[in-house]
């Protein structure tokens, strides 16, 4: 799995600045696919069907496999491309954006649309929810009563979550570990406990942990 820290877009927004009167719109969204970049793409464009561009650019795949740009009548590598730059520059993945620039009458010639363009990109995604993904492992920690305090105290002192606890006979409980802790963990584990905890680990993932809720990428 590849190791490479990333971002991706959780819930998707809107930025705007204004350059020399002309109005950028960054509208910014997680997407999975090219289809759903290009329906958004086109969904944007009707929205905006009185604006003089709509510019697009979107990066899919856990390694961006697939990346395309498109500067809608603006000069060649003004807008779009200055737009994926972002993306990529900022390691965000499965995300699309559409810049919408309402001409304001004053040209901006070609170093001035690039950093419209790229500005506007940037006020998109301070408005989103970004997330980053870490490698780790899913365990589930089988106790008795006795050490079951212990446990808890190792996952609050390592800052790892506790996901869900059930009270039975033993007391089980679900956490994940970051892939580079595992094996401290399993140390501090057993030397809290004298080795009577059972730790049961799942294949490794791609997570985040929000509001207390685990996903999975």
């Amino acid at each position: 799995m590849e190791n490479k820290s990333f971002k991706i877009v959780y819930k998707g927004g809107i930025g705007e600045i204004e350059e020399k009167k002309s109005r950028f719109i960054a509208s910014i969204h997680p997407v999975n696919t090219e289809e759903e970049a290009v329906n958004f793409i086109n969904a944007k464009k009707k929205e905006y069907w009185d604006a003089r561009h709509n510019c697009s650019a979107f990066v899919i795949g856990n390694n961006n496999e697939i990346t395309r740009c498109n500067d809608d009548g603006e000069p060649a590598q003004t807008a779009g491309r200055p737009m994926l730059d972002v993306l990529l520059r900022e390691n965000i993945h499965n995300c699309v954006v559409v810049v919408t620039r309402y001409f304001g009458g004053v040209l901006l010639g070609t170093g001035g649309l690039v950093r419209a363009y790229q500005g506007a990109v940037q006020e998109g995604l301070k408005a989103c929810q970004l997330l980053e993904p870490k490698e780790g492992k899913c365990c589930n920690i089988s106790t008795d009563y006795n050490d079951y305090g212990k446990i808890e105290y190792v996952l609050r002192e390592k800052n790892l979550p506790i996901l869900n606890t059930v009270f039975e006979a033993n007391v089980t409980i679900e956490s994940v570990v970051p892939l580079d802790m595992v094996d401290d963990f399993n140390k501090n584990l057993a030397d809290k406990t004298a080795g009577r905890a059972t730790v049961i680990w799942d294949d490794p993932i791609k997570y985040d942990i929000l509001e207390g809720k685990l996903l999975k990428f």
